[in-house]
């Protein structure tokens, strides 16, 4: 039997503290129609339950606001918007040209992302003879659930204020093992297509994942190893994050180089677009794809991003440590949170615009050479370190 009363009173408690909320209740009070407005909604009751301040309640509650709002969908969907154009626009400058402009140019083509929504929304989906249709269709959907379910766990928050939807001491490895579950989803979509470039790209891909797979799952044990936990929500804690002198970057920087690397590889970044390279494979295992399913498969590299950024930043810098925004209060860790976050997505991004693409042979070099050695240097460093902190 479901403690309702007890379910409502642990939602009520633990709320996201934001005083400019308070200050902006207060004002609308003194206006005198709306004032009374406000007060009728908020005393509003059915069944003698206050249902707007439940509502309110719920929304400031701090799993579902993190999960949610910031770090979660309406910012993941807010950076899908916006990264895109930011991409385009910066390395439009790096390689002095002026990126999108013809979509609405008073907005300097600010809404070329939409624009791009709309062109796949309209666009047939185009299923040919010889793919495996039920499968063609299911896994760019499916790719979704091992690409999300990492933001269950990501603490946005600072030391002795953690900004987490679900709290386990399992919680890295969790992680772990679900960005480890994307690239099968991808060998799925390039199965699915039954086509030649698509099965190129496959295994371009399968090549890829074995590269950066141990070095990734080294430089996050590194981290665990420094911090003494699993736990995000002790991670920030772990060796008092809350000074810049103690993040991650700072007490391992090998771990965090390895990281960054691999956040390249297995988000198809160039130089590393290997599975993906236009001018070999043609879009890879997503050659024979179009509309709406063409779009998911665009958006899928940018939301695959976000994610393995903002572990980044919970890892190595800080999560949302940073000084407090007057009036703001905690949602100014999930502020500085997401800014971090957009600092390493704009740097990776921006590769395309410096560095050519390397051949496969050269990208399985490095993931089986420097990135392995570097990995396993940044564990011995952890080790080493912390012993001594």
């Amino acid at each position: 039997m479901i403690d309702i009363s007890g379910l409502i009173s642990t939602i009520m408690n633990n709320p996201v503290n934001i005083p400019l909320l308070y200050v902006i209740y207060e004002f609308l009070l003194k206006i005198p129609v709306l004032g009374g407005i406000v007060a009728f909604l908020l005393d509003f009751t059915i069944l003698g339950m206050p249902v707007v301040k439940y509502i309110i309640g719920f929304v400031l509650w701090k799993p579902f606001f993190t999960l949610i709002i910031i770090p979660g969908f309406a910012t993941l969907g807010t950076m899908l918007l916006v990264l895109p154009w930011l991409e385009r626009k910066l390395v439009g400058r790096m390689q002095w040209r002026v990126g999108p402009r013809e979509i609405e140019p008073y907005t300097r083509g600010s809404i070329q992302l939409l624009a791009d929504t709309f062109r796949f929304l309209f666009q047939e989906v185009i299923i040919h003879k010889d793919a495996h249709k039920h499968y063609f269709l299911q896994f760019p959907f499916l790719y979704f659930i091992p690409v999300l379910l990492p933001l269950l766990f990501i603490n946005a928050g600072a030391a002795g204020h953690p900004l987490v939807p679900i709290q386990t001491d399992y919680a890295l490895q969790i992680m772990i093992g679900l960005v480890s579950l994307m690239p099968v989803f991808i060998i799925g979509v390039a199965w699915a297509a039954n086509n030649r470039f698509s099965f190129i790209g496959a295994v371009r891909e399968a090549f890829m994942y074995f590269a950066y797979e141990i070095p990734f799952i080294i430089a996050v044990l590194a981290m665990i190893v420094l911090y003494g936990t699993s736990n995000t929500a002790e991670v920030i804690s772990g060796v008092n994050q809350s000074t810049w002198l103690h993040w991650g970057i700072i007490l391992n920087p090998f771990a965090a180089l390895t990281f960054f690397i691999v956040t390249a590889m297995a988000t198809s970044r160039l130089p590393f677009d290997i599975p993906e390279a236009d001018q070999e494979v043609a879009f890879g295992p997503f050659v024979e794809y179009t509309g709406i399913v063409f779009g998911l498969a665009y958006i899928m590299a940018y939301e695959k991003a976000y994610v393995l950024a903002a572990i980044m930043t919970m890892l190595f810098f800080g999560g949302g440590s940073g000084p407090v925004i007057p009036y703001l209060g905690e949602l100014s860790y999930g502020i500085w949170f997401v800014v971090k976050t957009l600092i390493i997505l704009l740097v990776l991004v921006n590769l395309r615009g410096v560095y050519p693409r390397y051949r496969i042979d050269q990208a399985l070099s490095i993931g089986w050479g420097a990135m392995l050695t570097l990995a396993l240097f940044a564990l011995v460093w952890s080790v080493v370190i912390g012993v001594i902190i």
